[in-house]
């Protein structure tokens, strides 16, 4: 064998192991996204995130808007206020209300009445970890898989498919240049509907206290679309704990 054909094979090899070799894992891709998001140690002492702004709400008549206010706290709380304007189709105020506890889930909804969160949409909230649900998975039984690269709005994207003990299974995408989240998607079970695939976007990540929030939230899915706009966020302050419980359960 010549030494041409030596160097020749030994090039073909390397060549052919590159892309192994670049190929990256599922923990580099989310060590990677946790570090864009501030790193694990600024994420860790985030316990609680007020946040403001406006939602537009995208309907058949025409698009409703008005304030919203989302409070999330550790590990898994959230409340989620949310007030329209239906001047434009003859009616008032419309109010939703919808709290999770960590246990009991509740929506408070001034023209479709109250109601108990229950089945998937309840096991879904309870997975909704919170500052994120990178930081402690494993420890809490819940596997991610990494998939092949795909385009998410002209952007290539790592997509991370994530699998708790129950609920639905979620898929992120995260932006293979900067490692931050660019959308979410899951199929959620509705009632008096059935499965609805839902896709959230994220964009305006900027800085608040150490850590990257996007102020720009669009969802999407075949019972409704809207956009939240984000004004303010604040980290750590102080929330009536009565917020996130079920009004009467006080």
């Amino acid at each position: 064998m010549s030494v041409v054909t030596r160097r020749l094979i030994i090039a073909v090899l390397v060549l052919a192991w590159a892309p192994l070799a670049s190929a990256q894992t599922v923990d580099e891709v989310i060590e990677k996204h946790l570090t864009a998001m501030g790193g694990r140690a600024a994420l860790a002492k985030v316990k609680s995130r007020s946040m403001t702004g406006t939602i537009a709400l995208s309907t058949p008549v025409g698009e409703l808007s008005g304030p919203v206010e989302v409070m999330n706290q550790a590990p898994n709380k959230s409340r989620t206020l949310i007030k329209l304007d239906l001047s434009a189709v003859g009616a008032g105020e419309m109010t939703v209300d919808q709290r999770f506890d960590g246990t009991v889930g509740f929506v408070s909804d001034s023209m479709q009445g109250n109601r108990d969160v229950t089945g998937n949409q309840l096991e879904n909230m309870k997975n909704a970890t919170f500052p994120s649900p990178f930081l402690d998975y494993k420890e809490r039984g819940v596997t991610v898989e990494l998939g092949a690269k795909e385009q998410v709005g002209g952007k290539d994207a790592y997509l991370l498919t994530i699998k708790a003990k129950s609920g639905s299974v979620v898929r992120q995408w995260v932006d293979a240049e900067t490692y931050l989240p660019l959308r979410v998607a899951l199929k959620v079970e509705i009632p008096q509907i059935g499965e609805v695939e839902q896709t959230t976007e994220f964009a305006d990540f900027r800085d608040v206290d150490g850590v990257k929030v996007p102020f720009t939230i669009k969802s999407s899915s075949a019972a409704q679309s809207f956009t939240i706009t984000v004004t303010k966020v604040e980290h750590n302050t102080k929330i009536d704990e009565t917020l996130f419980v079920k009004p009467g359960d006080r």
